[in-house]
């Protein structure tokens, strides 16, 4: 009955989502308050059902779902939706929350139409620990905040070329100016570097106690420590003055292609890391 009603929800949740984008994109174009409102309310009462799906799991298996590669995605998108709400309610930053939310469509098509089930990892009931609890939703929310990091990149991008070109209108108002989007991507790489940093020490902590055959040489471990220090060094060489500008932002945006093929690719390649 559980898994019935989690079906429907998530049908429901599929069509809502896809008409807030389209709303969004249609108040892009026409500028309307009405449309705008219907859009975040659209939003809005996707995040609910999520919500409810999310808590419906907790109640059926009796644990947070993060222990497998599909329940991560789900969390993952559930917390896209989140930042994005926020964002709308404190910076009013439209194309913001249409890109967030735009990543967040995609990783629940994922969800969805993969061959993926929404069900534990087989080893899952024997994984749950602090430890283990802390290092995936730590990992979960640094993709998340990356995430963010390449939605301003992208804005930074489309900002820049729009002043380039001096091709300034109505659909480009609400735009936030270089200087948001840049502190936006500096402020979620800086948050973020340090929450994926805490979350591999959870995980080798982990593995370390708890699994008998493990190696540092994993590739989703070594894909993750690749990550940070790509991040790292994006940092660094924008601190020292090497990556400015258009250049940060294309930086800002492999980084976090970078992220997403470790988060696919590195799990399916892992001898041991069956979950995110």
């Amino acid at each position: 009955m559980v898994d019935l009603t989690v079906a429907r929800l998530q049908e429901v949740m599929i069509v809502l989502y896809a008409l807030g984008l389209v709303f969004y994109l249609i108040d892009y174009l026409k500028k309307s308050k009405v449309v705008h409102r219907t859009a975040f309310w659209l939003i809005v009462t996707v995040w609910v059902t999520q919500t409810a799906i999310l808590s419906l799991y907790i109640i059926q298996m009796k644990r947070f779902p993060v222990l497998s590669l599909v329940e991560g995605i789900y969390f993952y998108v559930w917390l896209l939706v989140t930042l994005s709400i926020v964002f709308q309610l404190i910076y009013k930053v439209n194309f913001m929350v249409f890109f967030t939310n735009i990543i967040g469509f995609v990783f629940l098509m994922i969800h969805v139409f993969s061959n993926l089930k929404y069900t534990a990892s087989t080893v899952g009931d024997s994984l749950i620990s602090e430890v283990l609890f802390v290092h995936i939703t730590s990992a979960i929310l640094s993709y998340a905040v990356f995430a963010l990091a390449f939605v301003f990149a992208v804005l930074y991008l489309i900002v820049y070329n729009v002043l380039k070109s001096k091709k300034f209108g109505k659909r480009f108002s609400s735009l936030p100016n270089l200087h948001q989007t840049m502190m936006g991507m500096k402020m979620s790489i800086y948050t973020g570097i340090p929450i994926l940093f805490v979350s591999l020490l959870f995980g080798v902590q982990w593995a370390y106690v708890a699994l008998e055959n493990w190696s540092l040489f994993d590739v989703k471990i070594m894909g993750s420590f690749a990550v940070l220090l790509i991040y790292s060094s994006v940092i660094y060489f924008n601190y020292k003055g090497k990556l400015q500008s258009v250049e940060f932002a294309w930086m800002t945006i492999f980084a976090f292609l970078l992220t997403v093929v470790n988060f696919f690719l590195g799990s399916t390649l892992s001898q041991f890391h069956l979950w995110i």
